[in-house]
């Protein structure tokens, strides 16, 4: 609760109640701390996932399980088994191996990552992706690829991008990989800037009012004059 409002502790040691009363825009800065332009303008604003779904019918979510307890993974597949597979078709569940595969094994048709699925993808894709091979690891998943391993997927990008679409799973980029966890999000304009021309896959970022004009300004077509 400390990286984004004026709570502490972890969330799952509270209730929902309680995570209402709080102020979801205290800790948002875009200028390393100096200001907090929306202290006291999100108290009472963090909604609960079904209030998400139910407000953004058709839309694509990326659902972080933060810890590695496969109970999580059990509660939440639990609870996602209550939509119908056309709605489970518009979400993505990533986090620890334990949780994830928890969700895996509850709901196959689920889109999913991990830790331990991305690496194997990454790996074995690597090594035998220039004979059209796919690994199971990679298939009807999510994936989020570092900006700097992504060179070295076959066919990087257009048929790296068709390959994975074609087994039903979704590629975002993320910022460079250097080792330890997760990489950031792709939160550095000039690497928006040096994404391969054309590139259709999607970018997971957390700081997206830094990067969206270097998006649109590369990969927004612009209107077309009607004679």
């Amino acid at each position: 609760l400390d990286c984004r409002t004026e709570g502490k502790g972890e969330t799952r040691n509270h209730s929902m109640a309680e995570l209402k009363t709080l102020d979801v825009g205290y800790g948002y800065t875009a200028d390393g701390g100096k200001i907090f332009p929306f202290r006291g303008k999100g108290i009472g604003m963090m909604p609960s996932l079904d209030e998400v779904l139910a407000h953004f019918p058709a839309r694509r979510f990326n659902i972080n399980v933060k810890s590695n307890d496969p109970g999580e993974g059990e509660k939440l597949a639990a609870r996602l088994a209550m939509l119908s597979p056309n709605e489970r078709f518009y979400l993505s569940v990533y986090g620890g191996d334990k949780p994830i595969a928890a969700v895996k094994a509850a709901l196959p048709d689920m889109h999913t990552l991990s830790r331990a699925s991305l690496t194997q993808c990454i790996l074995r894709y690597a090594a035998l992706g220039w004979s059209g091979y796919v690994p199971d690891a990679c298939r009807k998943g999510t994936l989020l690829i570092p900006v700097n391993i992504a060179k070295w997927m076959w066919g990087w990008p257009n048929r790296f991008l068709d390959r994975m679409q074609g087994v039903d799973s979704r590629v975002y980029l993320l910022g460079p990989y250097t080792g330890g966890d997760f990489s950031q999000g792709l939160d550095d304009p000039e690497l928006i800037k040096q994404l391969p021309n054309g590139y259709s896959g999607g970018i997971s970022t957390d700081a997206l009012d830094l990067v969206m004009p270097d998006i649109k300004e590369r990969f927004t077509q612009p209107a077309q004059s009607t004679p």
